[in-house]
């Protein structure tokens, strides 16, 4: 499981990079980032561990920005705010999933809990 991500005062570790790949690279269906060229299998065990961990932190991120746009969108402050079913349209999740991100997404905007820790929308 992925560690939790660090809060506005807290430094956000930063995992090995998810290098470009070239359209032609990134066409063929057997190349992924290059793994397939490793012959050794110790320095293929560490790349696959750094872009699954970069894979997975990104994974996180992403979901604090979804869970704080659908805040925002269903802020009734808005005039042209969101229902959560329309959110769940949206972003293709169920009301039931969207209502706990909208939650989650207030409480990230808010800085957490004391500003500490992180809060899991599920």
């Amino acid at each position: 499981m992925a560690e939790p991500t660090p809060r506005h005062h807290e430094p956000r570790l930063r995992p090995a990079p998810l290098l470009f790949e070239p359209a032609a690279a990134a066409a063929d269906p057997e190349h992924f980032f290059d793994l397939e060229s490793i012959d050794d299998p110790r320095a293929l065990l560490d790349r696959a561990t750094e872009l699954t961990q970069a894979f997975r932190a990104a994974a996180d991120r992403a979901v604090e920005f979804q869970a704080m746009a659908a805040a925002q969108l269903a802020d009734p402050r808005r005039f042209d705010r969101l229902t959560t079913a329309d959110i769940a349209d949206r972003a293709e999740w169920t009301e039931d999933y969207a209502k706990k991100m909208v939650e989650f997404g207030r409480d990230l905007l808010r800085g957490g809990e004391d500003g500490r820790g992180h809060a899991d929308p599920v």
